[in-house]
């Protein structure tokens, strides 16, 4: 699986669950408005390069996607709760 969109599959705890390494050949993962709190469980996806996350309520812990998606070239998280810019400075 190169692609995966799993938009406005609701998270009941606000975590990324059933997402795992064995999806290692993810490119492109979709999470909008699911529900996140947080991407503190997301798996190392070391091909990713496009993640959306728009329209969920992650506020920090984004040091997480630098460790485990060393590809990423694009990001959106447009809609979260992140209310101060240095949230972003592990990315």
């Amino acid at each position: 699986v190169k692609e995966l969109v799993l938009d406005n599959c609701r998270s009941d705890d606000g975590k990324i669950v059933g997402l795992s390494s064995d999806f290692e050949n993810l490119e492109f993962l979709s999470m909008i408005n699911v529900n996140l709190l947080s991407v503190s469980n997301l798996p190392k996806l070391n091909k990713l390069r496009k993640l959306e996350l728009s329209d969920n309520r992650i506020s920090g812990g984004l040091e997480v996607l630098a460790e485990r998606t060393p590809n990423l070239t694009h990001l959106n998280l447009s809609g979260n709760k992140i209310k101060d810019i240095n949230t972003l400075e592990p990315l």
